[in-house]
């Protein structure tokens, strides 16, 4: 048996088909027999060989369904896992999703605070723009006042004779039409 324990090793998983039945100085115990009978000579020969295809049959299956990055269950964690990269690799593997929406997340945060940013400084370039046109507009508006008070329009008036035209001397009266 202390043979049998030497050839389980620790770090690899393996399948000893004898440990796992008992050997071969044993009597296999049949789970799922539940009418309390033993079986008798080559029945107790055939249910053994039996019982050990079956377990042969189902590690064959759990071995076909391990993968090679797949690490063997352990209660405690060993300081070589934590060194080579083991422990922070299955809780990356454990948190995929988790890790995936993350990214996302901050990217999206990312690209709306970039997106804020040329924002406020299309905002603040359309301000400067905006008053810019303001004092634009007061300055032809100013300009346009002066240039159409009535003392102006009298000295442009006489500067230019050839259109005579001149200043009323007379004051201007009301013409009556009665409403028909």
């Amino acid at each position: 048996m202390a043979k049998k324990d030497k050839d389980m090793k620790q770090d690899d998983v393996l399948f000893d088909v004898e440990a796992a039945t008992g050997g071969d100085d044993q009597q296999p115990v049949d789970a799922g027999a539940d009418d309390g009978q033993e079986p008798a000579g080559d029945d107790k020969e055939q249910t053994a060989a039996d019982k050990k295809e079956r377990l042969k049959e189902t590690l064959k299956q759990m071995s076909s369904q391990a993968r090679e990055g797949d690490e063997a269950p352990s209660a405690s964690l060993r300081f070589r896992d934590v060194l080579g990269g083991d422990f922070l690799w299955a809780l990356v593997r454990r948190q995929l999703w988790l890790i995936i929406l993350i990214v996302l997340i901050i990217t999206a945060y990312v690209a709306v605070r970039y997106q804020c940013q040329q924002d406020a400084i299309d905002i603040a370039q359309l301000e400067k723009d905006l008053e810019g046109a303001k004092f634009e507009s007061l300055s032809s508006s100013s300009n346009l006042t002066r240039m159409s008070r009535q003392s102006n329009i009298e000295k442009m008036l006489e500067a230019a004779d050839s259109t005579g035209l001149h200043p009323a001397d007379q004051p201007p009266y009301i013409i009556d039409v009665p409403a028909e």
